[in-house]
């Protein structure tokens, strides 16, 4: 499998939005938690309170991991600043297309910011047309993959 149908594969599946589990970390203290995630320019996207105990930590240690399902997303957060000041306000016209609810109940504008994550190494399992179980390994840096049978 070459880099670009890797990493195609990749935003097909995580597209246009997925509720995935956040890790981030500051001085070996990690935290979890889900954020609301939109999926658009090679990118995972999503919003939080300016005020927060992630939004600190992210400023501190931009790198992060993602998780839902069998696809976990390493990557470099940054923070874009207010959600309303995005070009072309793209993440709010998805957000309140794709998940109404949060965007009805969480909108402060003027508390909430932007963060984008950039991967920078993936992991993705899944299992093809026989039910066996494979990994792909996608190096965003070196742009290379790799696949590895889980079942032979």
């Amino acid at each position: 499998m070459e880099f670009q149908e890797a990493k195609d594969l990749l935003f097909q599946k995580l597209a246009p939005s997925k509720i995935m589990a956040l890790a981030s970390s500051v001085n070996d203290y990690v935290m979890v938690r889900n954020v609301s995630c939109l999926i658009y320019n090679e990118a995972i996207y999503f919003k939080t309170d300016k005020n927060f105990r992630k939004t600190k930590q992210l400023y501190e240690n931009p790198h992060v991991a993602l998780c839902v399902g069998g696809i976990q997303v390493e990557g470099l957060a940054t923070i874009k600043g207010l959600v309303i000041d995005e070009p072309g306000r793209q993440f709010e016209k998805l957000y309140q297309k794709y998940l109404w609810g949060s965007y009805n109940a969480y909108s402060h504008e003027e508390d909430e910011i932007l963060v984008e994550v950039k991967p920078t190494f993936v992991e993705l399992w899944d299992t093809d047309e026989k039910n066996k179980a494979y990994q792909i390994f996608i190096h965003f840096d070196s742009e290379t993959v790799e696949y590895v049978p889980y079942d032979e």
